[in-house]
C-alpha cells in the first residue's frame, strides 16, 4: 500500500538515523493527499527530533537593485526583464546598517546583504565590507551576504570579515536549469557553493519552487542539496512578476507547497529550512502549516523587489503554534 513507504520512511529517519535514498523520496512525492497529514506529521517529527522545535529568524536588504545583466526567468532585476522595479545602485553603508537594526528589533538573529548582478564589482564589495564591518560593530546580528558569483579573493575577504553564511541558490536543479537561465552554467553555481565552503563560511543554498519544474526535478533538486551539505536551505515559492518570462506561470497551489516543505525536510533533515520569498502568496491561510511541516526559519519583513508581511504576524503564528523564537538552531 502506498502509505507503507510513510512508516518505512519514519523508520530509517527516527529510528535509524538514516538517509533515505532518491526512490523512497520519489515515492513519497506520489503520494496523493489523502497523504498529506501524514507526510507533515513525519516531517514535524523528523524536525523536532533533528533540530528541535525553536524558529530561526532572517532579515535581509536589497543593497544593490535592478540592471543585472543575467537572464534568470523569474527575476525582475534582469535587464532582459519588463518588470516595472526602481534600478538603484550600491546603497551607503549606513543606509544598510539602519535597515538591520530594524530587523534586529523585530526579532531576528541573522541579516543578510543582497546584491543583483553576476558578481560584485570592486565598489559594491568595499561597501558592503563597510556595511559588515558597521553592522558586527553596532548590534548582535550574525551578518551574510548574497552577491552572486564569487571570486576566491573575495570568498577569503568575506570570511575574513566575519561574514558567517553566504547565499547562493542552486534555484532549480540540474536537469531543468538551462530552461531557467542561459547567461551562466549550472556548474558556476555548485563552484560558488564549494569555495564558500571551503573559505570557512556556513553555505546558505535553496529553491524557487513553483517555476515549471516536475516533481521527480524538484527531488532531484533536493538531492542536489543534501550534496552540497548547507546549513540553510531558502525554499522560495514562484512569485510571478509581471514583465519576466514566467510572468503567466501559476503558482503552486498551497497543498503542493507544503507538501514540498515536508519532502524537503525528510530529504534535508540536518539543514536548517527558510521559508521565504512567495509564501504569503502561495500558502496565504495555510503559512502556519509551513512551520508544521519542517520549515524552522522564516525570512521576516520584505524580500528584494516584493512585500512580505508584517515581522509582528511572523511572531504571533510562531507564538500561536506554540514554538518560539531562537537566535541559533544547532547544524548537527
Amino acid at each position: 500500500m502506498s502509505g507503507e513507504i510513510i512508516q518505512f520512511v519514519r523508520k530509517k529517519l527516527l529510528d535509524n538515523k538514516e538517509s533515505i535514498t532518491f526512490y523512497e523520496a520519489h515515492r513519497l512525492a506520489l503520494l496523493g493527499e489523502e497523504y498529506l497529514l501524514d507526510l507533515v506529521s513525519l516531517s514535524y517529527k523528523v524536525t523536532r527530533e533533528y533540530k528541535g522545535k525553536g524558529i530561526q529568524l532572517c532579515g535581509i536588504i536589497s543593497a544593490k537593485t535592478g540592471n543585472c545583466p543575467e537572464d534568470c526567468a523569474f527575476c525582475a532585476q534582469s535587464i532582459h526583464s519588463k518588470a516595472p522595479i526602481p534600478i538603484s545602485p550600491i546603497i551607503d553603508p549606513p543606509l544598510i546598517l539602519k535597515s538591520a537594526k530594524e530587523a534586529e528589533k523585530s526579532g531576528a538573529s541573522e541579516f543578510c546583504i543582497v546584491t543583483s548582478g553576476n558578481g560584485p564589482d570592486k565598489k559594491t564589495f568595499r561597501k558592503v565590507l563597510d556595511a559588515v564591518d558597521l553592522i558586527h560593530s553596532y548590534t548582535n546580528l550574525s551578518v551574510g551576504c548574497s552577491l552572486g558569483i564569487l571570486t576566491e579573493e573575495q570568498a577569503k575577504l568575506l570570511s575574513k570579515a566575519g561574514v558567517k553564511r553566504y547565499n547562493h541558490n542552486l534555484e532549480t536543479s540540474r536537469s531543468f536549469f538551462p530552461r531557467i537561465c542561459t547567461t551562466h552554467t549550472y556548474e558556476e553555481r555548485v563552484e560558488t557553493a564549494y569555495l564558500v565552503k571551503e573559505n570557512e563560511m556556513e553555505l546558505c543554498s535553496g529553491a524557487i519552487l513553483g517555476m515549471g519544474e516536475s516533481l521527480k526535478q524538484r527531488v532531484e533538486l533536493a538531492f542536489e542539496l543534501r550534496e552540497l551539505d548547507p546549513t540553510l536551505v531558502p525554499i522560495n515559492f514562484l512569485n510571478p512578476r509581471p514583465g519576466t518570462a514566467l510572468a503567466r506561470k501559476s503558482p503552486l497551489t498551497p497543498i503542493e507547497a507544503i507538501k514540498s516543505i515536508a519532502l524537503f525536510r525528510l530529504i534535508l533533515p540536518r539543514s536548517i529550512l527558510i521559508c521565504a520569498g512567495g509564501r504569503e502568496v502561495v500558502l496565504r491561510d495555510l503559512q502556519p502549516l509551513a512551520l508544521l511541516a519542517g520549515a524552522n526559519g522564516l525570512i521576516t519583513g520584505n524580500y528584494l523587489t516584493t512585500p512580505g508581511r508584517l515581522p509582528k504576524e511572523d511572531l504571533q503564528m510562531i507564538t500561536d503554534l506554540n514554538m518560539s523564537v531562537v537566535k541559533h538552531i544547532s547544524s548537527s
